[in-house]
Order: structure tokens, then C-alpha cells, then sequence
């Protein structure tokens, strides 16, 4: 189906999973964060999709698909070191945990867009391959949009600091 193997398909849904808590995540809660459900379901079928797509050689040996993986999990790594039980980052802990989650989703828009539109619609895929000119602008889009969204949150955890000790709320402050 769609000229994936076993593996992919496999990977792929979990990726589709993946995508799905992180989106809905990110709507509901301006954020992706283990404390929650959908936070935690984003988080582990990341690392599954990531490990998945280690058995995927397509296009050859370790390519960039792969380096992109690693990438991811050194993200959610640094992201999880940042988390409230750890704060490794002191009072930049919120914004790594929250930036490196975000940045996450973002990679998983790079290899989706590719492998989607390199397939689809059959038959008379949108894009040629991965360094199509379009398809390169499209992943650029998403840059931008990342980038947006991630000062939005930065905006937002910093106002959240702000009011934080004037609303009594505790550990949230300097």
C-alpha cells in the first residue's frame, strides 16, 4: 500500500498517532507536556516513530531520515531534562521543555510532508522528491509557523512567570 513496507506502515501510523496527540496538544493546551495525557501519548510514539524509522532504509544506508530521528530524540532528551521534577536549566527549564517538545512536532512535519506528498495522489505525487523547490517552500511554511508559535509560547510562559507571584502561586516565579 502507497509503496511501504511492513515496517513503514507500521511506522507510519504510529507516526499518524504521533501527530494526532501533538496537534491536539498543542490546541487544547498551547503545549506539549508530559504532566498530561495527550502530552505523554505524543511523547512515546515520537521515540516509537524515531526507533521505527531506524529500520527503514528506502533510499540506501543512514541517511538524512535517520539523522533527523537522532536529532528528535536528543530534543526530547534535552526537553525532558528541562521538565519540573529535573529543571537541569534553572529558570530557562520551562521554556527548553516547552520550545524543545514544539520543535519536536515541527521535525515530525518534515519527513511527513515528504513521504506524503512524494506518494500522493497516486499515480501524480504533488512533489518530485525530497529537494523539490515547492516542497522545500512548504517545509519552510511550517519553519515559519514553528517559529511563530514558539515566540507565542515564550510570550506566554513569560506572562505566566509574571503573574505568577502576584497570584500566590508557588514554584512558578524566579
Amino acid at each position: 500500500m502507497f509503496g511501504l513496507t511492513p515496517l513503514g506502515a507500521i511506522h507510519t501510523a504510529i507516526s499518524l498517532v504521533a501527530l494526532a496527540a501533538g496537534l491536539l496538544a498543542l490546541i487544547r493546551h498551547r503545549e506539549i507536556l508530559p504532566s498530561n495525557r495527550l502530552g505523554r501519548a505524543y511523547i512515546w510514539a515520537t521515540v516509537l516513530t524515531c526507533l521505527t524509522g531506524f529500520g527503514i532504509f528506502q533510499h540506501g544506508g543512514f541517511g538524512k531520515p535517520h539523522a533527523l530521528g537522532v536529532l528528535t530524540l536528543v530534543v526530547l532528551g534535552i526537553a525532558a531534562l528541562a521538565g519540573p521534577k529535573k529543571r537541569s536549566f534553572g529558570r530557562a527549564s520551562p521554556y527548553v521543555e516547552t520550545i524543545g517538545y514544539s520543535a519536536t512536532f515541527f521535525f515530525h512535519m518534515i519527513p511527513g510532508l515528504t513521504e506524503t506528498f512524494t506518494r500522493l495522489p497516486l499515480g501524480a505525487p504533488l512533489f518530485s522528491g525530497p529537494e523539490d523547490p515547492a516542497l522545500q517552500k512548504l517545509v519552510g511554511f511550517f519553519f515559519v509557523v514553528f517559529v511563530v508559535g514558539a515566540a507565542l509560547q515564550v510570550r506566554r510562559l513569560h506572562r505566566l512567570r509574571a503573574d505568577a507571584p502576584a497570584a500566590g502561586i508557588q514554584g512558578a516565579g524566579p
